[in-house]
């Protein structure tokens, strides 16, 4: 006879301020979540309520306050070391058979869904925690950018952000002004404008961890009515930039299950060939070489393909997609980590990618995918 402990426990994990702990409880195999934020807790609380009869969710089978937070307790899902997640599937050396079905089956969910209850939403009915907060007074471009100059690349290019805009960027041949605190401005007073926004309901926070495989969905503090053109930013620059970089980086211990992920940063990691100033002429010239992964480059295809194209054609026809995206894009960039935080090369790269997404040229298809290897037409 085999004796089964009536609980074991498993280790506790830290993802951004939560904690999540699998335990086995006479038998039953759940997910704990700890969470200290009151608001997060409701959201949390709320959002899977939303999205229960939408998308494949575990079950919740209790919450309940316990000392300093909130205690979640969710059904658990199949996986181990560097199994169960949409992570896993991109932590692989080529685009596998797996990777492209559930690419096939995430998108047709996620058009299915959009499609079915996309609205023009005012800015006060959609989730406003990844960018109208994040703009908004007291926000994170403040906590991160106000009253805060620092150089463009320490040892690189020394000169401060705050003069950006006396100089021209020339990033791999191409022209690009960028005025740091226009910019910074500018996004403030997109985020505080009360224009209707076409919003779903989504997660609201589509990362490779927080999609799992099979398919299914976790994480639901930001799930509700979700500017479209925000869901699809935040999954593009999470897949092409994030999650195979700049997350590893700089919060490994996010990854500890998932060890696989660190044998592929190099593969996702931008390299810079030139980093200098012409004073004479003012211009500050940035080369760098992009990277993805096959099986990144093949997500963020099929996303772009069978999601984005499909809704765009739907709901903004003829409109350009760059100046929709633009604005979420450069929160993403600018609103995860702060800048100043990062060591100068990223910050380099980042700052030129902020350009490039700024520019009149920005175009969303030769962005999203290294021009090593373009993206195919839509």
């Amino acid at each position: 006879m085999i004796f089964q402990p009536l609980l074991r426990l498993g280790p506790v994990r830290r993802f951004t301020r939560n904690l999540l702990c699998s335990v086995d409880l006479l038998g039953r195999p759940l997910l704990l979540k700890y969470t200290r934020d009151v608001v997060e807790a409701r959201e949390e609380f709320r959002g899977h309520a939303r999205l229960a009869r939408h998308y494949r969710i575990p079950a919740l089978h209790a919450h309940f306050r316990v000392p300093g937070g909130h205690l979640f307790a969710y059904e658990r899902l199949p996986g181990g070391a560097d199994q169960g997640l949409l992570l896993d599937l991109l932590n692989a050396d080529e685009p596998g058979g797996d990777l492209g079905t559930h690419m096939d089956e995430l998108t047709a969910a996620y058009r299915e869904v959009i499609l079915a209850t996309a609205w023009p939403a005012g800015p006060a009915h959609v989730v406003r925690k990844l960018y109208w907060d994040r703009a908004a007074p007291g926000g994170r471009l403040d906590t991160y950018y106000a009253g805060n100059d620092f150089l463009i690349a320490d040892g690189l290019i020394d000169i401060p952000v705050s003069r950006l805009n006396t100089y021209t960027l020339k990033i791999n041949g191409r022209r690009h002004p960028l005025d740091w605190a226009a910019s910074l401005r500018w996004l403030r007073a997109h985020y505080a404008t009360a224009e209707p926004v076409w919003a779903a309901l989504t997660q609201g926070d589509p990362t490779d961890v927080n999609l799992a495989h099979p398919l299914a969905w976790f994480d639901y503090d930001t799930a509700g009515m979700n500017s479209i053109p925000g869901e699809f930013a935040n999954f593009l620059w999470y897949a092409s930039a994030l999650g195979g970089w700049l997350v590893p980086t700089y919060n490994p211990a996010a990854f500890a299950d998932h060890p696989a992920t660190f044998n592929h940063v190099p593969s996702n990691t931008p390299e810079i060939r030139r980093a200098d100033v012409d004073h004479a002429t003012s211009t500050i010239h940035i080369d760098y070489v992009p990277r993805l992964s096959a099986p990144r480059r093949t997500a963020v295809t099929a996303y772009w393909n069978q999601l984005v194209q499909p809704v765009a054609d739907r709901l903004w026809p003829g409109v350009n997609l760059a100046n929709l995206l633009r604005p979420y894009l450069a929160m993403r960039i600018l609103g995860v980590y702060n800048l100043a935080n990062l060591a100068p090369e990223d910050r380099l790269i980042l700052l030129a990618r902020l350009a490039e997404a700024m520019s009149p040229a920005f175009d969303p298809t030769a962005y999203f995918c290294p021009l090593e290897w373009p993206c195919p037409a839509p």
